[in-house]
């Protein structure tokens, strides 16, 4: 399993994401991005910041 936290990339969101690979963290994390922050160009550079901030729990 992997997990993400979104306020590791953008400061004071409390979401967290877990799925058994970064596929699954990517999918979840692209839904909430564009729904709770309006985020609708995900970037590589925004891609590569969730991917460094991916942890294995």
């Amino acid at each position: 399993m992997k997990t993400f936290a979104c306020g590791d990339v953008i400061p004071g969101c409390s979401a967290r994401f877990s799925a058994s690979d970064e596929d699954g963290i990517f999918a979840q994390v692209a839904g909430h991005a564009s729904r709770d922050h309006g985020v609708t160009d995900i970037t590589p550079e925004l891609v590569q910041a969730v991917r460094d901030r991916i942890v294995a729990i």
